[in-house]
């Protein structure tokens, strides 16, 4: 017990980190697989259990079982509880009790809590966490109102449930739907393709939860004084800009047979939703390949740093562009905004690109050799995974167990973050401060 203790002590916020969001998934599941989840009443098989509450813990959105039509309310809202606890951090939810019971919040816990939103330094977190949870129920909340009109329309009373479903769902970006019915199962959004209440509500808070945490607090203390935010929401308010705009202009060209409105909302939803939302509008595969390569990249990509959102994150292609275009001007380090990235977030950005590339390519090739599938649709499916956005080409339902356990795998992977379970592996290893000689190396 002694021994346990002292284990217990020497854990790191990273090694917390991880055993929360395993601990709330493998909770998830077993609920899930309870008899009164289930509209049929029967006990769902625990690899499928598994899978929809690791998908919705990190927020993903891909689904072996149409969510309207399998799952009853009580399933939809176990569901629900996980992609908001997924998309807050369970850190962060975990802290808002504590916060609610009084207790004294120990400086391990604030530590912890500090690498759960990437928040720069210990002191304020506390304060901080309460104002992330107040601002998210605010934004669910406000959204939730946008949309309840439309969906009471067209559904009466149920509406309601789905206004409040759809808003956390977007919100945290986890592109879970209960549009399905048993005859059209796997719709997604694609009924409001016209809709420009639902579009746009869904799209706002899409980007809302996924621009992260500490760029709220600088748009709520700094107000539209942009030359006083901090350099990193600087960074990621003008590069999701630049991830929305630059690709909605090739998906309106994409979209020619689409009628104007259509064209012009499916166009920028679609540019939103991959980072890392996974509704879609539009039918994926009626898109041409060049447009599939695109939102790929953007999976890729993701949100934004301490956010509800995955993927490698827009200031890691932020830092990787600017090393490039810093490298073509021949000086020395990237910069933003006049300031200089130190050669750390550089070697970090790198390492995360490579992981997140090696984790795609390597799952796509095991799936399609399992499956025997095309590479291309297992790719789409598993940089959709390691995104943790779901949008998908419609073979997971059909995916045999192993591909299902590599989907799996990939979204916990996405969603705590591939520096994350480094630090984790290596926090009881001992820094090295010592060099070998050097020597140069040609390279292009």
């Amino acid at each position: 017990m002694a021994d346990l203790l002292h284990r217990k002590r020497r854990m790191t916020p990273f090694q917390f980190i991880i055993l929360g969001f395993a601990g709330v998934i493998l909770a998830g599941a077993l609920l899930l697989m309870l008899p009164i989840s289930s509209k049929n009443a029967m006990v769902t098989p625990f690899h499928e259990a598994l899978f929809t509450s690791t998908s919705a813990v990190c927020v993903t959105g891909l689904v072996v079982q149409d969510t309207a039509a399998y799952w009853s309310v009580f399933g939809q809202g176990i569901i629900l509880m996980l992609i908001q606890i997924g998309g807050l951090g369970v850190i962060t939810v975990a802290a808002s009790f504590a916060l609610l019971s009084g207790r004294k919040i120990t400086l391990l816990q604030r530590s912890t809590m500090q690498e759960a939103i990437c928040a720069p330094k210990v002191g304020g977190i506390v304060r901080l966490t309460a104002f992330v949870i107040k601002a998210t129920f605010l934004f669910e909340m406000l959204g939730f109102i946008a949309m309840m009109p439309t969906f009471i329309q067209d559904f009466g009373v149920k509406g309601i449930w789905m206004s409040f479903f759809h808003s956390v769902s977007a919100f945290c970006n986890a592109g879970f739907d209960i549009m399905g019915t048993e005859v059209d199962k796997y719709v997604s959004l694609t009924p409001y393709a016209a809709n420009s209440t639902i579009n746009i509500t869904i799209m706002l808070l899409i980007v809302i939860g996924g621009i992260g945490f500490l760029t709220w607090e600088d748009i709520y203390t700094n107000k539209y004084h942009f030359k006083q935010y901090r350099m990193q929401s600087k960074v990621i308010l003008t590069t999701t800009a630049f991830l929305i705009m630059l690709p909605a202009v090739f998906f309106f060209v994409d979209f020619a047979e689409l009628p104007i409105k259509e064209r012009i909302l499916g166009s920028l939803f679609q540019s939103v939703t991959p980072r890392t939302a996974g509704f879609n509008t539009t039918d994926l595969t009626l898109m041409s390949g060049a447009g599939q390569a695109i939102l790929i990249v953007l999976m890729l990509i993701g949100g934004s740093p301490g956010s509800t959102a995955g993927g490698m994150k827009t200031t890691t292609f932020a830092v990787l562009l600017s090393n490039v275009i810093a490298s073509f001007r021949r000086k020395e380090d990237p910069q933003f905004f006049g300031r200089r990235i130190e050669a750390k977030t550089v070697k970090n950005a790198a390492t995360i690109l490579v992981m997140y590339v090696s984790l795609v390519f390597s799952g796509a090739m095991i799936i399609s050799v399992t499956e025997g599938l095309p590479f291309d649709t297992c790719l789409f499916e598993t940089a959709s995974a390691v995104g943790t956005v779901g949008l998908t080409m419609g073979i997971t339902p059909q995916l045999g167990v192993l591909s299902r356990y590599v989907l799996m795998s990939l979204m916990f992977l996405g969603r705590v973050g591939g520096l994350t379970l480094i630090y984790a592996a290596l926090s009881g290893s001992h820094k090295n401060l010592s060099k070998l000689p050097q020597e140069r190396i040609t390279v292009g």
